[in-house]
């Protein structure tokens, strides 16, 4: 229980930074408002705190970068010569997967607020037909692919603080959706403070609360150290981690293509993308600046340099990233341990706070009160000895759900139409016939791929109306 104590040392921690305006309710909490904020004190490093205040402003110089930026090393579509061939790298993969040497991470720490749906994304349902969850696709996505190798491949599921209760009993509730148990495990990602743009100084969002938010997905590494995660991959001997995210119901769970070029390439973290189709294109740009693959976020890319076309004409920065990656367990164990780590990224903010008086303040307009920091895992490319990039198909594998329906892309419908049309093209290279106004979805744990649905498929078959294959 807080006592004086307690209000001693916390404001013998804040004090040294300045920032001991946070204790000023302190007295008017109750018992456990005051166990809440100084759990969160006490997880907060007010030295760190103030250094990235003070860095604030020494933003990356991304002209120069992306002047000397090409595009990465990449095993590309249609490259009818490529120096790994396709069918070898499949056959690496599935021999990784095949003697449970593949373990697989799913970030899922975030909400679904943008599509008007307040609990977390994971639950969201977005089957065409069936109205699963994307929780549910992807598990059973891991599910099938188990089956077909024969090996445990363990699920490391990062949540935070706004998910984690509900994903977990949502999870428990509905049996891991076939997987087992005891090869899924939750861990929490971190949090950060916000600190007044013009001050530096921490933000209270309640009396008794700081105005908090996730460490972003860069945060995980931190994370699964603290969890003990890393240490239980390392246990299990597990050498490879697919990474994906839970927006995405047409990842290709555990790529074996993919994994194969990362392992014959001797890559250390390895990245999947999608050719862009215009300059602009809201997605982190893949690129190598002096012989290291990096990401540079669109909103950083000079528009010069996104324009900049090959003597054929095409884009120079051509690679577009969809957050999907092959790590090596050793390289987060070793990137893990250097005093360094992740830089931390500054975002201007609108932000809700608790004034001296302790009336709560919304920003007017566009005012942007509040810095958050936050870390990526992209940033931990260019520290791999080695890395390499495959593309694939936008149309075969990333349908990312992240606007409400409207004039935006990447909506619920979009999605779902997305996720028909690949069905579709499955059932049709199989021979079935499928009206033009049938929406169809394959259950993952009926086919992962066309091959399968081709083998899986009675013919003849006509599809006249809505259809779910399971």
């Amino acid at each position: 229980m807080p006592n004086d104590a307690t209000y001693e040392r916390l404001h013998a921690r804040l004090a040294a930074a300045k920032q001991e305006h946070v204790l000023r309710f302190w007295h008017a909490l109750s018992t456990s408002e005051r166990m809440r904020l100084a759990a969160q004190v006490e997880q907060v490093d007010p030295a760190l705190v103030a250094q990235l205040y003070a860095k604030r402003d020494a933003a990356q110089d991304f002209r120069a970068l992306a002047a000397r930026a090409e595009g990465p090393p990449a095993f590309r579509l249609g490259d009818d010569r490529p120096v790994i061939s396709r069918e070898a790298a499949q056959r690496r993969g599935a021999e990784a997967l095949a003697a449970g040497k593949v373990g697989a991470i799913l970030v899922a720490g975030g909400q679904g607020s943008r599509l008007g749906f307040e609990h977390a994304k994971g639950m969201f349902p977005i089957g065409p037909v069936s109205g699963h969850s994307l929780f549910q696709i992807l598990f059973e996505k891991l599910l099938a692919t188990r089956r077909r190798y024969g090996a445990a491949i363990p699920l490391y599921v990062m949540t935070s603080d706004a998910t984690h209760d509900e994903t977990a009993a949502y999870l428990a509730e509905h049996d891991y959706f076939g997987l087992p148990a005891a090869d899924v495990r939750l861990f929490k990602q971190g949090n950060l403070p916000a600190v007044d743009a013009a001050t530096g100084q921490l933000l209270l969002e309640q009396r008794g609360s700081l105005a908090l938010s996730p460490d972003g997905h860069g945060g995980m590494l931190q994370a699964l150290v603290a969890s003990g995660s890393l240490a239980d991959m390392q246990a299990r001997g597990l050498a490879q981690l697919f990474y994906f995210q839970v927006d995405n119901p047409l990842v290709v769970m555990c790529d074996p293509t993919f994994i194969g070029y990362h392992l014959a390439s001797g890559s250390e973290m390895s990245t999947q993308v999608v050719a862009k189709t215009a300059p602009d294109d809201r997605v982190g740009n893949v690129v190598s600046i002096d012989g290291k693959v990096q990401i540079i976020e669109y909103s950083d890319l000079p528009s010069e340099c996104a324009a900049r076309r090959n003597a054929d004409g095409a884009l120079a920065l051509w690679a577009g990233s969809i957050a999907v990656h092959v790590f090596d367990t050793a390289f987060l164990a070793r990137v893990a341990g250097t005093p360094e780590g992740l830089p931390y990224h500054v975002a201007r903010k609108a932000a809700a706070y608790i004034d001296a008086e302790g009336n709560r303040v919304e920003p007017q307009g566009d005012e942007k009160n509040a810095i958050k920091f936050e870390r990526f895992i992209f940033d931990l490319l260019p520290a791999a000895r080695k890395s390499i990039v495959m593309e694939v198909d936008v149309a075969e594998a990333f349908a990312p759900v992240k606007n409400a329906d409207g004039p935006a892309k990447d909506s619920p419908t979009t999605v779902k139409r997305q996720m028909v049309a690949l069905h579709r093209r499955w059932l049709e290279a199989a021979g079935a016939s499928v009206a033009a106004d049938a929406d169809v979805e394959i259950r993952p744990t009926f086919a992962l791929d066309a091959e399968e649905a081709a083998r899986r498929v009675s013919l003849p078959l006509e599809v006249q109306t809505a259809t779910l294959f399971e």
